[in-house]
């Protein structure tokens, strides 16, 4: 099992070295190495490699806030919805950064920085994460990109690598297909895609268009 240099770079960002060990020894030898995607959570399993000397992690919510410190640098992200404040027991988790090129997005972790007005997502880390994370419809429109645009400016305080802005948009996407009463939206399995005029038509459409090619013809 190696650790590439962006996993390496996220491990060296603001994290305890607990969640460190959950990582590299609990999470990462699960995980398949052509996906990312991890055997579900085991606490039991986790709890006995964290308190191998000492007994420091009792609750299933302390292993939360270490799988929560992975999540805010991007080393992990959930296969599915998961609410974050019930337990991660038995949840699938994907390593997105074990599946990527070193070369082409190492170098995002490096660069940290507030929200500004002109930013953009990395186009080529929105298609591989939204792949990961099951987005369907990963286009998104000058109003969504302004929403979270205008909502992150709000919070100067926040920052964060180029890496990471662009997962956190890429998971408010996620929000947004999966969210209840959007507009203009056909539905695949539980998400809601946003439809394209003039790419889809309906039964009565297709039965109208026959009838009158028959017509003509």
């Amino acid at each position: 099992m190696q650790l590439n240099k962006a996993e390496q770079t996220a491990l060296r960002q603001s994290l305890s070295n607990d969640a460190r060990i959950l990582y590299i020894l609990g999470i990462k030898p699960t995980a398949d190495e052509s996906t990312g995607v991890t055997s579900p959570l085991n606490y039991k399993s986790l709890l006995s490699l964290l308190n191998t000397k000492e007994e420091k992690f009792t609750l299933g919510r302390q292993v939360n806030s270490l799988v929560k410190e992975l999540l805010g640098v991007g080393l992990v992200c959930f296969q599915g919805d998961v609410e974050l404040s019930h337990s991660f027991n038995s949840k699938i988790l994907v390593l997105s950064l074990t599946t990527m090129k070193v070369d082409e997005y190492s170098k995002l972790h490096l660069n940290w920085h507030t929200m500004h007005v002109g930013w953009l997502p990395n186009e080529k880390l929105i298609s591989d994460l939204a792949k990961l994370v099951g987005i369907i419809d990963y286009e998104y429109t000058t109003n969504e990109l302004g929403d979270f645009i205008a909502y992150w400016l709000g919070r100067p305080e926040s920052q964060f690598s180029e890496y990471q802005w662009t997962q956190k948009f890429v998971f408010n996407l996620k929000k947004i297909r999966l969210a209840h009463g959007f507009k203009n939206v056909q539905k695949v399995g539980q998400q809601k895609v946003q439809t394209k005029a003039g790419i889809l038509a309906d039964d009565n459409a297709k039965k109208l268009v026959a009838k009158y090619s028959k017509t003509n013809t």
